[in-house]
């Protein structure tokens, strides 16, 4: 039995007349940037996160991108300002900030969850620190009540990376709404996916949302006028057409995603294999990715391929190593999220995997 690792072709398959019905909307309508496709998903998007603002961008990095420097144009930020960010992560999190001119510190993840928590956090804190990015790892929640109060306590900007987490909870409230600020990323292989390029910014504040509408958009609210000096980050309109019709499918997703997350962590038994842990209840988690850890990953990888289960890495490489920051991040040690990205293997998941495929893999990995 085959069981790929992320099947694209079957996940839109399922919306495929619908798809093409809205490609075909906006390519009847004339317009195709920055029309009543992005309007729509913007307002049905921050209703589904629980946010007040939701401005649709080209991409997830850009959100991030943005967000921080809305922040600096509306003098809350500055340049050479300190912001904390987990040391495990996509390097996506700390480009944003050093894009931004500003200094990442690099915080050791919990080892359980993988993801940022609060105590370690406040360890890391220093008077340079003025804002947090928080980053819901593989699909679950960092420990937001905790560090959203901790942030709330030391006067500090909060910004979640949610680009894995479109619909990850604790206490009622998603991703998207506990911090100042979040983005997402809608790339095709993100629990909603888009068929190309995209991403959003969720927040609270009504400036920062305009000044973000505006550095989207060359700096300008309107043509030919520029505030600010922005680039062009803009969400486009047969994206926005291709997320409406997958947006109201993706509770149902993430539901089929937490049942074989359940399986996998209920049936898989083979003692060198470290399962992942839930750091709260089941809604804190969409899985997103179901990683598990392994000595020799190699030989483990060999092995399940070998019976035809297809398995990948996220991410090899740590941002501190990678050669982009040997200057300014090459010298730090942080041996946790090191062996991390030694050891991490993700298992295959995914709405469309079926009961057979799911026990197909339980049964490799077991025997591996």
């Amino acid at each position: 039995m085959n069981v790929p690792f992320l099947d694209l072709k079957a996940v839109n398959a399922r919306h495929a007349a619908d798809l093409k019905a809205a490609a075909a909307r906006v390519i009847d309508s004339g317009w195709y940037v920055l029309g009543e496709e992005v309007k729509a998903f913007e307002a049905e998007f921050a209703a589904w996160v629980g946010s007040p603002h939701c401005v649709g961008t080209s991409d997830g990095l850009s959100a991030l991108i943005l967000a921080l420097r809305g922040w600096k144009e509306l003098g809350l930020l500055k340049e050479g300002d300190a912001v904390a960010v987990p040391a495990n992560t996509y390097v996506a999190s700390v480009l944003a900030i050093t894009e931004n001119r500003l200094r990442p510190v690099l915080v050791e993840p919990d080892e359980a969850t993988f993801n940022l928590s609060a105590a370690k956090l406040s360890a890391a804190l220093t008077p340079d620190v003025k804002a947090v990015l928080a980053v819901h790892l593989y699909g679950q929640l960092a420990d937001m009540p905790d560090i959203a109060k901790l942030c709330r306590e030391r006067g500090l900007l909060l910004l979640e990376d949610a680009a894995q987490a479109h619909g990850a909870q604790v206490d009622g409230r998603k991703a998207g709404a506990w911090g100042d600020a979040a983005a997402f990323s809608f790339y095709p292989g993100k629990n909603l996916g888009a068929l190309g390029d995209a991403g959003a910014l969720t927040c609270r504040d009504a400036k920062l949302a305009e000044m973000v509408r505006a550095l989207r958009n060359y700096g300008s609210h309107v043509k030919y006028q520029n505030l600010v000096q922005g680039p062009n980050d803009r969400l486009d309109e047969l994206q926005a057409a291709l997320l409406r019709v997958k947006l109201p499918h993706l509770d149902a997703d993430n539901a089929r995603r937490r049942e074989i997350a359940q399986r996998y962590r209920r049936e898989l038994r083979n003692p060198r294999v470290r399962l992942p842990s839930v750091q709260a209840d089941e809604a804190s988690h969409v899985w997103h990715l179901f990683v598990v850890r392994v000595a020799d990953r190699p030989a483990f990888q060999q092995r399940l391929l070998d019976r035809g289960v297809h398995t990948a890495i996220h991410y090899p490489i740590a941002p501190h190593q990678q050669a982009a920051y040997a200057q300014e991040l090459g010298q730090l040690s942080l041996p946790l999220t090191e062996a991390l990205h030694r050891e991490v293997v993700s298992l295959p998941i995914s709405p469309v995997l079926n009961d057979e495929q799911v026990a197909h893999v339980i049964a490799v990995v077991n025997q591996a």
